[in-house]
């Protein structure tokens, strides 16, 4: 795990000291070396921070060349096929002489073999590279599959100092001195509706993320002219979605359960690669549980595991996961952070993400990155289970909902949602506690509310988008925008053969897991200098998944049906089964509180109106009714707050 910079310009002033300014400014990712590459005759800079995970002597240091001389590649990932690949290398490559036992070295091998595309297929693992070709003078950018590793990129400047610059994080692109960083507006409308900016998009003008599963390559030609060439897709999750619903297995549901147990073992037997001490991130949930149980299952010793607590129950399931630790033997370590810990993440925030973002649950994602940081340099992770195994509760609610769309005219479906949002969050909060266990989810009456709003929609993808949405009309609150399309509009006319819970599945996959998830995971982890890993997301488990029938991920109102199921091996289901919650704090409390003072500042009308980012009025009154806890509005101003606190750190 590394952290890479670089930029292709034809300007005079191409030197050593840009680019050790921007490899100093992602630091964080990789504080084990530093590397620097360039030609100035023709303009290309490669930069690179190492975080060493396997071979940790010099002969894995970047930007590294390949044997033939040709190629130069800046990397930061993990490649867990690459003794596979090497071995296939020398078969084809007699003559290869290896310097070292490093993935790069292995990867830069096999772009100079095979080339671009057919590398790409062939590799296993998360990533983001450049790749410079001195004999046809192009740049190659690529990310990987589902999205792990960031990449960002744009031209910059005007005139002979215009440069195409590009990096592992925004913070990079920053320190060059071309760099502009004007606004975009449009994309703070996707932000409060997301609470976060998805790819294509960055909060400034002309600089791009590179999508999931795509490459682009930047020619001389496009440098002259300054052109932003198309970028490539090399594997579309929607085409293996489609031809897994329509190839789905015909074996009985005992083979297909061991076939993807087998399946899962060798993905997390397959990502253990290391040279440095690992461990699992528990929560106590479904997908971290059976990461665990499957990672202890290949040691022969205890691992390590990692959980962060909350003295506010309804937020914390660090008792659950001190349970299921207790059960598999593991070494376990637990935190309970209190308020004020929590709080002293907040100013960080600005830094870490370096655009506006604003999932909560990025301060305990962020602490257990750090208390697992000084016992290991690798944590794993369930990350993809609920988008692939139907396991977040809208799935299981569309499923329910869509009955009620068919039969229940709009016109009575409006009054109902008029009549359920007549009591405030907070008394619903209290009511549920008077329902059965299995009823009584986490912000109860923030759920309600959504419900009351999904009530409202047309189709399944205005349910969709409903209930993905924090803010549900955020151009009437950020001034002069216009929210563009997405994935999520693009997409829906590719999927229409998926059921409704697939078509769900799919859109989340493609849009809420990279640009949400797995963004908060990889900034937090990284500025703790800690590499993440995620066995769910490994394409080829993926491919397997999707042959499975959707009857047995969702089951009796259950989703993980069959996860669930492998997990009964390991672990006991009482110690298991319980309402899913998410990994959050207590933020709605704490505005009231002890955060007051700080929302208020951010949230100051007079600032507001000078910046004249936000309509002031519609923010202000939100903020009155949640202060007087008329309603709970403490999502739609947290999006509001990091941007705002933001605004104030980079502008």
């Amino acid at each position: 795990m590394c952290g890479i910079s670089g930029y292709y310009s034809k300007s005079s002033s191409i030197n050593q000291g840009i680019i050790n300014k921007m490899n100093l400014a992602i630091s964080h990712r990789g504080p084990d070396s530093s590397g620097v590459w360039l030609d100035k005759k023709y303009g290309i800079v490669l930069g690179h921070q190492r975080l060493s995970i396997i071979d940790l002597s010099g002969a894995g240091k970047q930007p590294m060349a390949s044997n033939s001389g040709r190629f130069i590649l800046t990397y930061n990932g993990e490649i867990y096929n690459h003794l596979e690949i090497r071995a296939e290398l020398e078969k084809n490559k007699s003559f290869i002489k290896w310097q070292g036992r490093s993935d790069t070295e292995t990867l830069i091998e096999a772009l100079d073999f095979w080339g671009i595309e057919t590398t790409l297929k062939k590799i296993e693992g998360m990533f983001a590279f450049g790749l410079w070709d001195k004999k046809k003078h192009c740049l190659t950018l690529a990310r990987d599959r589902i999205g792990e590793k960031p990449l960002y990129f744009g031209w910059q400047g005007i005139g002979t100092d215009k440069a195409f610059i590009f990096g592992s994080e925004l913070k990079a692109l920053k320190a060059h001195p071309a760099f502009k960083g004007e606004i975009n507006r449009d994309a703070i409308s996707l932000q409060l509706r997301h609470s976060c900016i998805p790819a294509p998009y960055s909060i400034y003008k002309n600089i791009n993320k590179l999508l999931p599963g795509h490459y682009l390559q930047l020619k001389e030609s496009d440098l002259e002219k300054g052109l932003l060439p198309s970028s490539i897709n090399y594997w579309s999750l929607i085409e293996n979605a489609i031809y897994g619903n329509n190839n789905l297995l015909k074996i009985n549901d005992i083979d297909i359960q061991n076939e993807l147990e087998n399946l899962l073992k060798l993905s997390v037997k397959k990502q253990m690669i290391s040279d440095v001490p690992l461990g699992v991130f528990l929560s106590g949930g479904i997908d971290s549980s059976l990461i665990s149980a499957l990672l202890q299952s290949h040691s022969n010793k205890p691992i390590k595991t990692f959980t962060i607590g909350f003295n506010e129950n309804d937020y914390s399931e660090a008792h659950h996961a001190k349970k299921i630790a207790s059960h598999l033997s593991t070494e376990h370590t637990e935190l309970y952070v209190s308020s004020k810990q929590a709080m002293e993440v907040i100013p960080k925030l600005p830094y870490i993400y370096d655009e506006p973002f604003s999932d909560t649950s990025q301060i305990p994602t962020f602490l257990v990155s750090q208390i697992a940081k000084k016992n290991v340099k690798v944590a794993l992770s369930g990350d993809g289970g609920d988008e692939l195994f139907c396991g977040y509760n809208r799935y299981v609610f569309s499923k329910k909902f869509t009955s009620i769309l068919n039969l229940m005219p709009l016109s009575l479906r409006k009054i109902i949602s008029s009549s359920l949002t007549l009591i405030p969050p907070h008394k619903w909060d209290q009511l549920s506690k008077f329902l059965p266990s299995s009823y009584q989810y986490s912000e109860f009456g923030n759920k309600i509310y959504k419900g009351a709003n999904a009530l409202e929609a047309k189709d399944l993808y205005e349910l969709y988008n409903i209930l993905c949405s924090s803010w549900q009309n955020p151009t009437s609150v950020v001034l002069n925008s216009q929210e563009p399309s997405t994935l999520l509009t693009k997409l829906k006319f590719q999927i229409g053969k998926l059921n409704n819970q697939q078509k769900m599945m799919a859109l989340d996959f493609l849009t809420y897991l990279p640009d949400d998830i797995l963004v908060k995971v990889d900034r937090a982890s990284m500025a703790s200098s800690l590499e993440t890993r995620a066995p769910m997301l490994d394409h080829k488990l993926i491919e397997y998944v999707w042959k499975i029938p959707h009857s047995l991920k969702l089951r009796d109102g259950n989703g993980k049906w069959i996860l669930r199921k492998i997990l009964k091996k390991y672990i006991p289901e009482k110690l298991t089964e319980r309402p899913k919650m998410g990994f959050g704090i207590p933020i709605e409390s704490w505005l009231r509180g002890p955060l007051r003072d700080w929302t208020e500042n951010l949230l100051e009308e007079k600032k507001l109106e000078e910046e004249g980012y936000f309509n002031s009025k519609l923010i202000r009154k939100k903020w009155r009714d949640h202060l007087h806890g008329k309603n709970n509005w403490h999502k739609q101003l947290w999006d509001i707050l990091m941007f705002q606190a933001w605004n104030e750190k980079n502008n």
